[in-house]
């Protein structure tokens, strides 16, 4: 399935009903009057955040959402029934932008429910307007419009950990390693085409949530190849995992490919370029094990890296234990902490 991470749909709250004019014809009723009711207000529209979904997908096709209009008020005072509000069920994480204007209206987490556009207020019937000089009135009063709002929805993934590197960097293989998800693993560029979440449980009530990035390239920041589409959904991670090629098939420096991910963060947004990061050196069984740490202490001399460093091999599990459990105790620290 093709990941859709925005949208844009037009929500159109029902209108309200009108108000009637009617008078009272009874024939033992010796005096009639008005008695013309009320419209019903119309719907309004939600949207609800529904961890049942994981894309925007089903909004490729459908894009105009429609409330129901309320009933027009009747004779003997009966007011108008109310129009039915709709619901709409979106992914959790998914933001809400007014289209027009550019506008923040939501950011829905996990059961989370905005209302997107107000139902039109009921109309008056003519009994309202009754009064001591004005024994029969033939005024009512309409219902008004519903709203209407172009809307831009917008998802990121909920995630503590996000993976991110170049393409083939083995970022795909090593959330298979530490968790139950199985994305598409292959020997070539933009296997991940969309995130992929894995829940990494280290004991019974210790687990994280980790996201598979697609993977990046020189120039991600200004949209080239899957660009800032999926850059965005690092922005609600907690920590990054920089996972590194150590032996590219292209022959390419394992320095540089560290260096064109930290340019791209930062030109992206500047916070997360700050962001803690740890780095790993993915594919470590390739080196003699007695040369594994001497590796590790040239790249950090070279890039004159200040945070924590990693080896671990994604396809033999070397390492993988160990630094899921260092993930759950710095997000741990950090929950205490905040």
């Amino acid at each position: 399935m093709k990941f859709v991470d925005e949208a844009k749909i037009t929500a159109q709250a029902g209108d309200g009903g009108n108000g009637c004019v009617s008078f009272r014809r009874e024939k033992y009723i010796e005096f009639g009057g008005p008695d013309g009711g009320d419209g019903g207000d119309g719907g309004s529209i939600y949207l609800i955040a529904d961890t049942g979904l994981s894309t925007l997908v089903d909004f490729r096709h459908k894009r105009l959402f429609k409330a129901g209009r309320g009933t027009n008020g009747g004779g003997r005072n009966m007011t108008g029934a109310k129009g039915d509000d709709l619901v709409i069920p979106v992914p959790v994480g998914t933001q809400v932008y007014d289209d027009d204007t550019g506008e923040i209206i939501g950011d829905l987490l996990k059961g989370q429910k905005l209302q997107v556009a107000q139902g039109g207020f009921h109309g008056l019937g003519n009994l309202r307007y009754k009064s001591s000089t004005n024994r029969s009135p033939r005024e009512s009063k309409p219902g008004t419009e519903g709203e209407i709002r172009n809307l831009r929805l917008e998802m990121k993934v909920l995630a503590d950990v996000g993976l991110l590197g170049l393409p083939n960097a083995g970022k795909s293989t090593f959330i298979s390693a530490v968790s139950a998800a199985r994305p598409k693993v292959a020997n070539y560029p933009f296997t991940t085409l969309y995130p992929n979440l894995g829940v990494v449980y280290i004991d019974t009530h210790q687990s994280f949530v980790i996201a598979d990035i697609p993977g990046l390239v020189e120039g991600a920041a200004e949209g080239a190849g899957l660009g800032i589409q999926f850059l965005k959904h690092l922005s609600r991670t907690k920590l990054l995992l920089h996972l590194v090629d150590i032996d590219p098939e292209d022959g390419s420096s394992p320095i540089e490919a560290i260096r064109t991910i930290e340019k791209e963060l930062v030109k992206y947004s500047e916070e997360l370029g700050e962001r803690e990061r740890w780095l790993v050196l993915n594919k470590i069984d390739l080196i003699p094990e007695d040369m594994q740490q001497s590796f590790s202490d040239e790249i950090i001399k070279m890039l004159n890296w200040q945070g924590k460093i990693f080896n671990i091999s994604a396809v033999t599990g070397q390492g993988t234990k160990h630094l899921s459990y260092q993930i759950m105790q710095y997000l741990d620290d950090e929950q205490t902490q905040s």
